[in-house]
């Protein structure tokens, strides 16, 4: 059939499918030979159901799936720099591509790609031919950039959403009808694709300008009629950098094309071709069902045992010898080694440092392991003084390479994409190399392999992960370095026991790497490997690089403050027990408390003495003051010990500035935990709390931005849990603790005082822990049976949160673990317990989605950040629970708000869609106190 008028042509973005399948599907693997085919099994059932739904009025009689071609395009002669942000497709996505081809051939829908172009200018070519033709053209596909075609017979279709677009929705999108949004975009920019726009100016302000003069050329040609200095600046002093950028967004509606519409007329699947590929697939229930619609019998397909899990069949490795693991002693046997990693695209990393500290250490030797049982070790730095020498001398022992030489010769290896760096605990190593100029890319690590695995059921550590996964203990780090006072640092351990110890640790590194790599795919944690982990590394890397400047003298002060005041509470301490005792003694204290004033629920230790730990006295400070003012002293006493004290400790001699460790390891659920100093369990409860986070400065010319997502959590659990009231009011904006208030005590909001509020806040934030009536009781003080009969009414009023409880207890208790809605797994191995073990796990099992979905969703944030913040005189410093904060030029500050507000309020997608929008709140000041 010619195409012409009363035709229709469907175009499918054929990535966009592909994308889509492989995030909303957990990683499958064929079970004859463990090839991905997880995005393929998707794509294949969103090709079937496009097949079965494509029919009535709306059918299509021209269809084609377009993609992209591998490679560069046109536009990268344009601008070198485009799309050179974007990360490598996850490697078990990379097999799957040729494999959609083969699908959508097997469905007899025509595909195509063309080398040198994308697939939007392929889809901007037909749908243009299309039009001038007289027919319709319906592109399925969600993607903004295809915004520009709409119109004139051309719409799009989000298929996901079931949502049509047309010119009012391109409108509502952009602020512009359809043949202005490429002006739009090239001011807007992409950082997606590294297209830069003009610096500042976001889709809203583009639009503001687009209407206001009514094209780009307009607008740039009388651009010094914009009343905003720095926007009239930006206009004039970037329009060829604006003018380069709408050319990379303007689709090329005249792509060379091999074949024409006409070629696209659609036809039935031909069951002889399709059924064998999806036997070849070993798609059992999609054959099946295709065969049933189609009337044939279908395939009959070997059921290939594979074995999951812990039963999978482990490599066969070598023994680990460390005698026969071998010492680099000069050029020619590195240049082996390195030719050798080369030939491989692999190396197995270690370094061995002075120090834990990566800002301090300094770099001692580096071991390779490249072949399962074959390590080697270069010493760089050791000092010929023994280990026992009580005089060791600072000389460089013989035998060693020059430091910078070695450096100079993995560089490139290093740097380079096209070998894959494998490291356990890699961002320690990464930073050790920056320290010395040597970027390291391209990587994997053993320990974010076991965490996305494994979480919630042993720690990750190499040595931990040596004896369970390979039945190897390696040699203890302390029968080289000893103990306590008289510990050495590596670099004086005599070099032919560094080897042994060093290379082993590579060699155990692409064991396990060997062993878990392929595991991914089978416990279906790839994804969340690739997009949640491995990309956090560098962003955390460069966090802690960039460290937050503390003022010293702030410190000071605050620590005078709280000794005042703690002397003071000690003499109102005094007072209230009628003499004087030691405030810091638990046994004097719980003296007071159960034999002298006769308070009940006090316990004992072995010793006879009583114990007064936080959890008895928040139970009797609902009862009585003095157990209270002996938290207040005590949490004043952790304040002054924690952080103005010890903060002073941990400010950078050579950048003046505290330079935090981040563990993404450091909790189940996904959060990241901070050490050395621990900036994350600084209270915000209290006035001083607060105040410490005010030693936190912005150097002259700076301002500090704190950004934080405004009750993440609570708004994950009126998603999760389907609470429509809840919902309605975060889409409304409503204050959702007031609300609570007044819904829980039928108070009208207008009536509404803090003390009602307070208790609504803390049983709105307590419910997402499971908290009991005696936790409520401790965090409000207020008796049990008050605080219990709140949380009674709460259920009664959100009986969808009892709900999404049980039903997260018994999922538990059915698979042992439970899931975020990213796909992150949460073991829950003590969900079976007995007693008060059994308490604290259904707690932790209800909890560890909605926390670990928040936790997930930050981390989308901040892998995306680098690339939206590029070119802005600014740097992210610190993450903190649901907040990150960063530093910036003062006149750029409002800028950074609008783009980095943009990033974390859209990190949910588009992997998943929530109910409700999440809202950051942003501020800006002088210090942390005064932006948060």
């Amino acid at each position: 059939m010619a195409f012409g008028k009363g035709c229709h042509l469907h175009l499918i973005d054929g990535s966009a499918f592909i994308f889509r399948a492989y995030h909303a599907l957990p990683p499958l693997t064929r079970k004859s030979d463990g090839l991905p085919i997880g995005a393929v099994a998707g794509f294949c059932n969103m090709l079937q159901k496009y097949v079965e739904e494509a029919g009535g009025d709306d059918a299509p009689t021209h269809a084609a799936v377009i993609f992209d071609y591998s490679g560069k395009s046109f536009r990268n002669d344009i601008y070198d720099k485009y799309k050179a942000n974007r990360p490598p497709a996850p490697e078990d996505l990379v097999p799957q591509f040729p494999l959609t081809r083969d699908a959508t051939k097997a469905f007899n829908v025509a595909c195509h790609e063309v080398e040198g172009y994308e697939a939007d200018d392929i889809i901007a070519t037909l749908a243009v031919q299309a039009r001038a033709l007289g027919g319709r053209v319906t592109i399925i596909s969600s993607d903004k950039d295809l915004m520009q075609l709409v119109g004139g017979g051309v719409e799009m279709l989000d298929a996901m959403k079931n949502r049509r677009i047309d010119r009012d929705g391109v409108i509502e999108k952009f602020g512009v009808p359809p043949e202005r949004v490429v002006d739009v975009q090239a001011l807007a920019g992409d950082s997606v694709d590294n297209v830069p726009g003009a610096p500042g100016i976001g889709i809203k302000t583009a639009a503001l300008l687009i209407n206001e003069f009514g094209d780009l050329d307009a607008l740039l040609s009388r651009a010094e009629e914009i009343k905003q200095p720095k926007r009239r600046e930006t206009l004039i002093d970037k329009a060829d950098q604006i003018l380069m950028s709408r050319e990379l967004v303007q689709l090329k509606e005249d792509t060379p094309l091999d074949f024409t519409i006409d070629d696209l007329e659609v036809h039935d699947p031909d069951p002889e071709v399709l059924l064998p590929f999806l036997a070849e697939m070993e798609f059992r229930t999609l054959s099946k069902r295709i065969a049933d619609k189609m009337g044939v019998d279908a395939p009959i397909i070997e059921d290939t045992p594979v074995a999951t899990g812990d039963d999978a069949p482990a490599p066969e490795f070598p023994p680990i010898e460390p005698e026969k693991y071998e010492r680099v002693r000069d050029m020619e046997a590195l240049n082996r080694w390195i030719a050798l990693i080369e030939k491989r695209g692999y190396v197995a990393i270690d370094t061995e440092t002075t120090s834990l500290n990566e800002m301090l250490a300094e770099l001692v030797g580096i071991s390779l392991a490249v072949i399962p049982g074959e390590a080697c070790y270069i010493p760089l730095t050791h000092k010929s003084g023994a280990s026992d020498d009580l005089f060791g001398s600072d000389e460089l022992a013989e035998g060693q390479l020059p430091l910078q030489q070695v450096l100079d010769a993995l560089k490139p290896i290093l740097a380079s994409d096209a070998v894959l760096k494998i490291g356990q605990n890699m961002k320690y190593d990464a930073k050790i190399f920056a320290n010395y100029g040597v970027e390291v890319s391209t990587i994997d690590d053993t320990m974010l392999m076991s965490y996305a695995m494994f979480s919630g059921i042993h720690n990750h550590g190499m040595d931990a992960l040596s004896e369970r996964y390979l039945g190897h203990e390696p040699i203890p780090i302390k029968s080289l370095l000893g103990t306590g006072k008289s510990a050495i640092t590596f670099d004086r351990v005599p070099i032919d026991e560094a080897v042994k110890y060093a290379a082993e640790d590579a060699d155990i590194t692409l064991r396990l790497w060997h062993l878990f790599k392929p595991r991914l795919h089978r416990e279906r944690v790839t994804t969340v490997y690739e997009t949640l982990e491995r990309p956090l590394v560098p962003v955390l890397a460069e966090m802690e690089r960039n460290g937050i400047q503390v003022d010293r003298d702030t410190l000071s002060r605050m620590s005078n403050a709280f000794a005042q005041k703690m002397a003071a509470l000690e003499a109102e301490l005094h007072e209230m027990a009628g003499h004087e005792f030691n405030v810091q003694s638990p046994a004097q204290v719980g003296q007071i408390l159960f034999d002298e004033m006769s308070l009940e629920g006090g316990k004992k230790t072995k010793t006879g003495q009583w114990s007064t730990p936080a959890d008895v006295l928040e139970d009797l400070a609902t009862l009585h003051d003095f157990p209270a003012r002996i938290l207040d002293y005590r949490q004043l006493q952790k304040l002054k010990s924690t952080y103005t004290d010890a903060l002073q400790t941990h400010i950078d001699p050579d950048t003046g500035r505290v330079h935090t460790s981040y563990v993404q390891t450091g909790a189940n659920t996904g959060r990241l935990a901070s050490t050395d100093p621990n900036l994350q369990n600084i209270p915000v409860r209290t006035e001083e709390g607060r105040r410490i986070r005010e030693a936190f400065v912005a150097p002259e010319g700076k301002t500090l931005i704190s950004l934080d997502y405004s009750q993440i959590e609570l708004r994950i659990l009126a998603h999760v849990a389907g609470i429509e009231t809840m919902k309605q009011a975060f889409r409304d904006g409503l204050d959702i603790h007031a609300m609570t208030a007044s819904e829980m005590f039928n108070v009208p909001l207008d009536e509404m005082t803090p003390e009602v509020r307070r208790r609504a806040k803390a049983i709105n934030f307590g419910v997402i822990y499971g908290i009991s009536g005696f936790g409520l009781a401790r965090n409000l003080r207020i008796p049990r049976g008050e605080a219990q009969a709140f949380i009674d009414e709460y259920f009664k009023r959100y009986p969808g949160i009892r709900a999404y409880m049980d039903d997260t207890v018994a999922y538990a208790k059915e698979h042992g673990h439970v899931s975020t809605l990213f796909g992150r797994k949460i073991h829950t191995p003590e969900i079976g317990a007995k007693g008060p073990q059994a308490g604290f796990a259904k707690r932790a099992a209800i909890n560890a989605p909605i926390q670990g979905t928040a936790a997930d969703v930050i981390r989308r944030a901040m892998i995306r950040m680098p690339d939206a913040i590029k070119g802005q005189p600014a740097k992210m410093l610190l993450q903190v629970h649901d907040e990150l904060l960063f530093e910036v030029d003062e006149d750029a500050a409002d800028q950074l708000i609008d783009i980095a507000r943009e990033v974390m309020e859209s990190a949910a997608a588009p992997a998943v869609h929530l109910d409700i929008p999440l809202i950051v709140d942003a501020g800006k000041g002088a210090n942390w106190a005064e932006a948060h």
